[in-house]
């Protein structure tokens, strides 16, 4: 209710209102926070479930943990990504005014990349070809390429039962990619429901890679 209805209905002022709600009821108005997802409460559950069981786990030996762990995720790459707010800062003598710069998007040339990485680097990086979609048959051929890579980059690994983390895109959760990742013999991590936060690739590796590319106008993929 607006302090105008109350008022009316009432038949007092809205001074007087706004000061009973605000002094001796002790409310305020706020306006509703923006969700992505508003969760069921089994989601929240899992959501505090799974980082709070990986975290018991690396405390218990984290060598082990880090070593073993492989994560994988997908970025767009643009021809052109403009440069950040906090890169575009220049030197100017104190008396002077902030430059002016108008306002740039990345450009619609783009190329999807597939990362798949470690603790140590990165393992591979694979590029969607143009007109491709990913689908749970080119997940699996993806993942059987992981493989070879563990073997020929990570010889130690050969005889460890690998952590693989990633999300529940389609062709990640698809018949034939867990099939494959049964098949190899991989300890697949849970990934809670619409937890994007729980993303390493997000936080560790392509907000470094889109800085590094940020103001390069590149001609090609």
């Amino acid at each position: 209710m607006k302090v105008r209805e109350i008022a009316e209905t009432r038949g007092i002022s809205k001074e007087l209102v706004g000061y009973i709600l605000h002094e001796e009821l002790d409310m305020k108005k706020v306006c509703a926070r923006w969700v992505m997802r508003l969760l069921p409460a089994d989601q929240k559950r899992t959501r505090m479930k799974t980082p709070e069981q990986c975290l018991e786990r690396f405390n218990k030996n984290k060598t082990d943990f880090v070593h073993r762990f492989i994560t994988m995720d997908e970025t767009w790459i643009h021809h052109y990504t403009p440069e950040s707010k906090q890169q575009s800062k220049k030197w100017t003598e104190a008396s002077c005014s902030a430059p002016k710069k108008t306002r740039s998007v990345p450009s619609a040339g783009k190329v999807m990349a597939s990362v798949f990485w470690d603790a140590e680097g990165v393992l591979f990086i694979d590029y969607l070809e143009k007109g491709k979609t990913i689908t749970g048959e080119y997940y699996y051929n993806l993942l059987t390429r992981l493989d070879k890579k563990i073997r020929e980059k990570r010889s130690g690994l050969q005889k460890k039962k690998i952590i693989f983390y990633q999300d529940s895109a389609p062709a990640h959760k698809s018949v034939l990619a867990m099939g494959k990742l049964r098949g190899l013999h991989y300890e697949l991590l849970e990934h809670p429901p619409y937890s994007p936060g729980l993303a390493p690739s997000d936080f560790c590796l392509f907000p470094k890679l889109k800085l590094f590319l940020a103001g390069q106008r590149l001609s090609s993929n």
